[in-house]
C-alpha cells in the first residue's frame, strides 16, 4: 500500500510538472503543440470553453481508445492522471486567470513550456503512467508499431498540428511543429537518463568480498567470468554486475575499503530488459 501511495504521489508531481508547463508557457505562447491542451487550443477558438474543460472532454475520448487498445491498469491510472491534469488546469486558471506571458517572449515560453513538459512527460513514461490526451495515441503507436516513443510522440504530435492548420495561421503551424518535434527530442532524453544504468566490471584480489557485497549489500546479481591477462597468461576472476547509478555510487565509495587497487571498469547501458527489473537479485545469482 505505501508503495502504490508513494507511485500515486510521484505521478501527480510528474502530472503538475506537464500542467505547469502548458498553462504557464505554452498557452500565453500561443503556439498550438501535439498534446491535448494543445488541441484544446485550437477548439478554444472555435467555442469559447476554458482550457481545462476542453482538455477534460478530450482525454475522455483519447482514454477510451486507450482502454481498448493499450489496456486496463495503464488506462485506469491514466485516467486518474487526466483528471489530475484538468484540476490542475482548472486551479491554474482561477489563480492566475490573465493566462499573460511571465516573460513577455514567446519563444522563451515555448522553449521552457516544452522543457517542463518533456521532463513530466518522461517521468510519467518511465512509470508506465501517461499525461493522457494524444500520449495515449503516442502509447498505442509505440505498441502496435514498435516506434520509440519519443518518435511517436512527434508522428502523432505533428498530425494533431497540420490539423490545427483550419483554424490558425501557417506562421503558428509551423512554430507548433517545430516544438513538437524538439518535445520529443526532450522526452527521449529524459526517458534515457531515467533508464540508465551502470555495467560494472571488477578484477581484484578481494573478488569474493566485492562478491558478498554487491549480492548482499546492494541487493544486486553477479556474473564471475574467467579472465586471463596477456602478458603473464595468469587467470584471475573478474565480477560484472548492472547497477542504477544510486547502487553504483554506493559500490563506488566501497572500492577503496575492499581493495584500493581494483581493476574497475564502467560503462554506461541505455536499456535493461528481463530478470533485474523485477526487484532484489540475490535469489538470481549469474542471471544478468
Amino acid at each position: 500500500m505505501e508503495k502504490k501511495i508513494r507511485e500515486y504521489v510521484m505521478i501527480t508531481l510528474g502530472m503538475f510538472v506537464v500542467e505547469l508547463g502548458v498553462y504557464f508557457f505554452i498557452v500565453p505562447s500561443g503556439i498550438i503543440m501535439g498534446t491535448a491542451p494543445g488541441i484544446a487550443m485550437a477548439i478554444q477558438k472555435i467555442i469559447p470553453l476554458s482550457i481545462s474543460l476542453l482538455t477534460l472532454i478530450i482525454n475522455g475520448i483519447f482514454f477510451a481508445l486507450g482502454r481498448i487498445l493499450v489496456g486496463k491498469e495503464f488506462s485506469w491510472r491514466t485516467v486518474y492522471l487526466c483528471a489530475a491534469g484538468s484540476v490542475f488546469l482548472y486551479i491554474f486558471e482561477l489563480l492566475y486567470p490573465s493566462g499573460a506571458s511571465l516573460t513577455g517572449e514567446y519563444l522563451i515560453d515555448a522553449v521552457i513550456g516544452i522543457l517542463l513538459i518533456g521532463a513530466g512527460q518522461a517521468f510519467l513514461f518511465s512509470a508506465n503512467a501517461s499525461s493522457g490526451g494524444l500520449d495515449i495515441a503516442a502509447r498505442i503507436v509505440n505498441k502496435y508499431f514498435h516506434i520509440e516513443f519519443g518518435m511517436a510522440v512527434t508522428i502523432v504530435g505533428v498530425i494533431s498540428v497540420c490539423l490545427s492548420y483550419f483554424v490558425s495561421d501557417l506562421k503558428s503551424v509551423i512554430l507548433g511543429l517545430l516544438l513538437t518535434y524538439f518535445n520529443g527530442i526532450v522526452v527521449n532524453r529524459f526517458v534515457d537518463g531515467f533508464s540508465r544504468k551502470k555495467r560494472v566490471c571488477i578484477i581484484s584480489k578481494n573478488y569474493e568480498q566485492f562478491e558478498d557485497y554487491i549480492i548482499h549489500g546492494i541487493n544486486r546479481g553477479v556474473t564471475i567470468y574467467r579472465a586471463i591477462g596477456g602478458y603473464k597468461k595468469e587467470e584471475h576472476p573478474e565480477l560484472c554486475t548492472i547497477l542504477d547509478n544510486r547502487e553504483w555510487a554506493k559500490l563506488r565509495a566501497k572500492i577503496p575499503e575492499i581493495d584500493p587497487d581494483a581493476f574497475v571498469t564502467v560503462a554506461s547501458i541505455s536499456e535493461v530488459s528481463g530478470i533485474w527489473n523485477k526487484g532484489g537479485m540475490a535469489e538470481h545469482i549469474g542471471m544478468q
